[in-house]
């Protein structure tokens, strides 16, 4: 089954671009469409297997020469890949009216939803690298794709930038074969535990971690990230923001620590640091923000660093918060990006200052961004509250009651920024020379109540969704 996640996007590209270049245009968009659906599928399909319902790891050896696995946080990773590919995927259809430009798109978001498919199955560090690198490609060449000057501009640092990642992570995995003799997770965590305190697995440790920075656009390597989320167009914002920053640098963090070093003091202080300060500079950064989706980038970054806290607090709780957030964040990071879309073609400006009662004329875009914009804030009952509450109770009773603290002034400066944002785009009265736009056309409304949809029913039935989907994931994690 998970060979498929990698050869069904595969074959798919090469059919799309060789057997039906020329046939209905329709069908490129139906089959990616259909590809999305495909990994929530096996998402279902894996829920019910019966191995992985009585939590024990699923392990598959392919015809390629890696093997697969999948688990708890595999299953929420898949979901999160499906339901940001299919946002993505619409908002295409509703903001790109160039059918090669589309076309172009969709074979991208095919070869990006191949390396995050193969990020989160992979069993090994350098088969890792590799779909990082993959997942790499595709977004620098999605980000440039409207080929502007900011486009361009964002692309190259996010490419520069990415490069040294590339390097660290390249440098620490050369280390870790030598300290353990092998690329597997489990001969690596092995050779680290025999070899605890020394500097040389100490400096791979900090390499690898250093490039996953980079990669999850954390402080002080977050500069690339602003620039590449406001340039780049509206779908593949939503791409970047909803997922592929998640699986490549979050995800990646998260798997490594866990199952390479866990409880190492050192690193987790780090994590905890690295964490605590892009929480704070991406919400201070997103208050003076007059554009849209630079406002919106920021606050990814803020919310990202929630995650890395609750990482960095080193108990199973913690890493079930940490898992639960990426799951949230991925929800309703992207429904705000689909909204700004909707804003940025019917207003024609991301600019904040042009904008104002908007919600008037488009009540289901206003609606859904309340309810997104509440749940980042972390406001019960909504998914955001939750998993926010799990990471402060996790640092609190891992004694760091300071961070816990932090995490929750944090909040307060969120929603200061959140409804500076909607009062100056839908609350209000109506902008002149904004009489005549619209709500967004019924499929890229339909994903955004969807997902709107997704951020209440998690929050309402918090604990079945914690009960079978998160907490097993601390149980994965932490052996």
């Amino acid at each position: 089954m998970p060979s498929l996640m990698i050869l069904i996007p595969l074959f798919g590209i090469i059919a799309l671009n060789l057997i039906f270049a020329g046939s209905v245009k329709m069908r490129r968009w139906a089959f990616v469409f259909a590809l999305a659906l495909f990994v929530l599928q096996i998402a279902v399909a894996v829920f019910y297997h019966p191995a992985f319902r009585n939590n024990s790891l699923e392990r598959i050896d392919s015809f390629f020469r890696m093997a697969f696995f999948i688990d708890h946080l595999t299953f929420i990773m898949f979901i999160c890949i499906g339901l940001v590919s299919i946002a993505s995927l619409f908002v295409a259809r509703y903001t790109m009216p160039d059918e090669s430009g589309r076309f172009k798109f969709t074979n991208l978001l095919i070869l990006a939803s191949l390396g995050m498919s193969g990020i989160v199955m992979v069993k090994d560090i350098f088969s890792l690298y590799v779909f990082m690198e993959i997942t790499a490609v595709a977004s620098f060449l999605l980000i440039a794709y409207p080929k502007t000057i900011e486009s361009l501009e964002g692309s190259f640092k996010y490419l520069i930038l990415s490069s040294v990642a590339t390097v660290l992570m390249l440098s620490s995995i050369g280390l870790l074969l030598l300290v353990s003799g092998s690329t597997s997770f489990t001969e690596i965590a092995a050779g680290i535990d025999g070899s605890r305190g020394s500097a040389f697995v100490l400096l791979a440790i900090g390499l690898f971690i250093c490039g996953l920075f980079i990669k999850g656009g954390l402080v002080p390597f977050h500069g690339w990230l602003p620039d590449a989320y406001m340039a780049a167009p509206a779908p593949v914002s939503i791409l970047l923001a909803g997922i592929v920053t998640k699986a490549a640098g979050i995800y990646t963090m998260i798997r490594i620590v866990t199952t390479l070093f866990p409880y190492n003091q050192a690193v987790n202080s780090v994590i905890m640091l690295i964490g605590t300060i892009s929480i704070f500079v991406g919400a201070i950064a997103a208050i003076g923000q007059d554009n849209f989706k630079r406002m919106l980038a920021y606050s990814s970054i803020s919310q990202v660093g929630y995650i890395i806290l609750g990482l960095g607090a080193g108990t199973g709780l913690g890493i079930a918060g940490a898992v639960f957030h990426l799951f949230n964040h991925s929800v309703f990071k992207s429904l705000l990006f689909v909204n700004s879309a909707v804003v940025e073609k019917e207003t024609g400006t991301c600019s904040m200052n042009e904008m104002g009662g908007i919600s008037q004329k488009m009540p289901v875009t206003g609606t859904t961004s309340v309810i997104a914009f509440l749940s980042t804030c972390g406001m019960p009952p909504l998914s955001g509250f939750w998993s926010k509450l799990i990471i402060v109770v996790a640092l609190w009773q891992a004694g760091h009651h300071v961070y816990s603290a932090l995490a929750v002034i944090a909040s307060v400066i969120t929603l200061a920024y959140f409804l500076s944002m909607q009062r100056r785009v839908f609350f209000g009265k109506l902008k002149a020379g904004l009489e005549n736009i619209k709500d967004a056309d019924r499929g890229v409304l339909g994903v955004s109540i969807i997902l709107a949809a997704v951020i209440v029913g998690v929050g309402v039935f918090f604990p079945f969704v914690y009960t079978t989907l998160i907490s097993p994931v601390k149980e994965i994690l932490i052996r």
